[in-house]
């Protein structure tokens, strides 16, 4: 059997510990998480009490709780797109398995623990990560933070936050922003809680998903090529026909049949510093609201708008749907924060400059006008 490894992840008052016998998932969740969530390695033998995820590839023990959970009563859920068979015991204990996935769980002490055995190597890495930052977010709610969806870049701990619908250019706003000298907070969400007179906010590590199109726009679109034909990887829920595009050269949106939603470049956070060059925010102060708006022929500049934070604004249990707490890590709250905490939160921020902008598709131009606009504020 391998020495056994260890990662510990922090974000503010919250911290789990990821321990597995394959050093393959710690290293995932150190590279996953890394300077945002302060991911280090740590001595296996110096882990204590506290939430812990205990991960490893072990077909009998996968064998075993498929087992238990077919000769129980079950209900059948969809999470993280795979078919989930859940159930129960008197002592709360929560076992689930993925048959598609190859994975099998088992959550203890309130979602204190869980347990995940897996067939193979890459499916495993992959739950043990989604269910560490899923026990951080626990933590982080039950300690009075919320989560927006929006995307965040810091500058001098200032931390300007930009609303949107999809489309809106919340990913452009930040990337371009970043690209000239911001610190990269969040790509899609971030935590929020009042501190004195203050709000606070904290990333929420994840797959940035960002469109062949918008790559290209910014000049980004040769360095991931280069470096996929180089023989580096992007993150594997990466649609292989967005990797068949990026190899073929074809730079242009990539749908899904249909049309309706955009298939993505899938890059790990940590290829933002590595591949883009990109510095990582670790957290900051919310200083102002930007509500952007994409217009092709449009220069930038300030418009008028009636846009304000409303409740889409805020992540939900209905917006969660990939990941519901089906192991009982949130204790029933809204996957989001507590109602008081996303009241008191909204009337914090609306007290902050709002700015709603219009960009074009010149991209040096959106550039120059939105570093001057955060140095103004």
């Amino acid at each position: 059997m391998s020495t056994p490894t260890a990662a510990q992840l922090h974000a503010a008052d919250a911290s789990v510990t990821v321990l597995s016998n394959t050093p393959a998932v710690t290293d995932w969740s150190r590279r996953y998480f890394g300077p945002w969530w302060n991911s280090i390695e740590v001595p296996a033998g110096s882990v204590c009490a506290g939430p812990l995820v205990t991960a490893d590839v072990d077909e009998k023990a996968y064998a075993d709780v498929a087992a238990q959970v077919g000769a129980c009563p079950h209900e059948e859920v969809t999470y993280a797109k795979a078919q989930l068979l859940i159930s129960r015991d008197s002592t709360g204990t929560i076992t689930g398995v993925s048959p598609g996935e190859g994975l099998a769980y088992r959550s203890e002490q309130l979602g204190g623990h869980v347990t995940i055995s897996g067939r193979t190597v890459e499916p495993l890495a992959l739950a043990t990560a989604r269910i560490a930052r899923e026990m951080i977010r626990a933590s982080l709610l039950r300690d009075g933070w919320t989560l927006l969806h929006a995307s965040a870049v810091v500058h001098d701990d200032r931390a300007v936050l930009t609303f949107g619908d999809k489309g809106a250019g919340k990913t452009t706003t930040a990337l371009l922003m970043a690209r000239r000298g911001a610190q990269l907070l969040a790509n899609d969400r971030v935590f929020i809680k009042p501190s004195g007179d203050e709000l606070r906010v904290l990333p929420w590590p994840s797959a940035a998903a960002v469109g062949l199109g918008l790559l290209d726009a910014l000049g980004l679109y040769d360095v991931v090529r280069d470096r996929l034909q180089a023989g580096e990887e992007l993150h594997p829920t990466q649609h292989q026909d967005v990797t068949n595009a990026l190899v073929a050269d074809r730079r242009e949106p990539l749908w899904e049949p249909g049309g309706k939603r955009e298939r993505k470049v899938q890059l790990f956070p940590d290829q933002f510093t590595t591949w883009f060059g990109m510095e990582l925010a670790t957290g900051g102060t919310a200083a102002a609201l930007l509500f952007p708006r994409i217009v092709p022929a449009a220069v930038p500049a300030l418009v008028d708008g009636t846009r304000t934070l409303g409740e889409d604004d805020f992540m939900s249990g209905t917006t969660e749907d990939r990941y519901p707490d089906v192991f009982g890590l949130a204790y029933g709250i809204n996957g989001g924060g507590y109602d008081l905490a996303r009241a008191t939160v909204a009337e914090r921020l609306a007290a902050l400059p709002h700015h709603q902008v219009v960009l074009g598709h010149d991209v040096t131009a959106n550039a120059d006008f939105l570093t001057k606009l955060a140095g103004d504020m």
